[in-house]
């Protein structure tokens, strides 16, 4: 009982933080919504009793990514920020919501034709050794991710850079 209510609360936290972060004016409160968005995710993640994903993502996302989008930010003039205000028009609130749809209709067709639901209630109940975890993280080999990571260190270190030199190009 005590999961459930857990969950509850932790799916309110992060649905409201989500719409809050797309619907408010301010960039430094929409990224502290989704800082808020993205806690909520690892407190799933512990609530799963997978505390390795749940401490990753709050040292990676909540803690690096965060921060990041933080720091690109406070990199761009307020000049350029307060020029950013725009108004929504009818028409392109009814296209997003039909895009939306569409989406929606598309994920929910690919869910129930490969029989995602079906497989998923099939799982072994096995637990997945910490070792493992560790060597398929840090393997080189085939499906395994140490190359991945470092490409995507690679990619936000450039996108530091990049933020950099836009910032100071005046």
């Amino acid at each position: 009982m005590a999961n459930i209510v857990m969950f509850i609360i932790l799916a309110v936290v992060i649905l409201g933080s989500a719409l809050m972060c797309v619907m408010t004016k301010r960039i430094m409160r929409a990224a502290t919504f989704l800082l808020f968005v993205l806690l909520g995710v690892s407190g799933l993640y512990f609530l799963l009793d997978y505390t390795f994903l749940g401490a990753a993502q709050i040292s990676v996302y909540a803690g690096g990514v965060t921060m990041i989008y933080i720091f690109a930010i406070q990199l761009v003039s307020k000049r350029t920020l307060q020029g950013l205000v725009e108004r929504m028009k009818g028409s392109r609130v009814v296209f997003g919501a039909l895009i939306t749809l569409i989406s929606l209709v598309t994920v929910v067709g690919v869910f129930l034709k490969n029989k995602f639901i079906d497989m998923a209630a099939q799982l072994p109940d096995e637990e997945v050794s910490m070792n493992l975890i560790g060597h398929t993280l840090m393997g080189s080999e085939k499906y395994q991710y140490v190359l991945p990571f470092e490409f995507i260190s690679v990619f936000l270190l450039a996108c530091i850079i990049g933020g950099i030199v836009i910032s100071r190009k005046e």
